[in-house]
């Protein structure tokens, strides 16, 4: 749907949807990159400050969507294994980072 999408309270990097669930869900995912060697991995990378801001942002995009369906959001993690190959990498994926917390009330 849209990438890089700014707003009052941050920006998310990608909004897609997902028409494989049922019914379709809208997914925001958070991707993180990090050069193998740094000390934290792109999945460990996010913090609750971090948190905060995907969730504010995410509400008030989907606000100004009017979408009455399911959301959540995933974390893409990129993993890069030599900072001068930028073909050597891998990708760890999280869905739904913020299941069983209480961010949505």
């Amino acid at each position: 749907m849209a990438r890089n999408v700014r707003n009052q309270y941050g920006e998310l990097d990608i909004v897609a949807i997902d028409s494989k669930s049922q019914p379709e869900e809208l997914v925001i995912v958070e991707v993180r990159a990090r050069t193998i060697g740094k000390t934290q991995s792109p999945i460990d990378s996010i913090g609750p400050r971090k948190l905060r801001t995907l969730i504010n942002a995410g509400r008030a995009f989907v606000d100004s969507l009017g979408w009455q369906g399911f959301w959540r959001f995933d974390l893409a993690g990129i993993t890069f294994h030599d900072k001068n190959d930028l073909n050597n990498w891998t990708l760890e994926h999280l869905r739904d980072i913020t299941a069983g917390m209480n961010v949505f009330t």
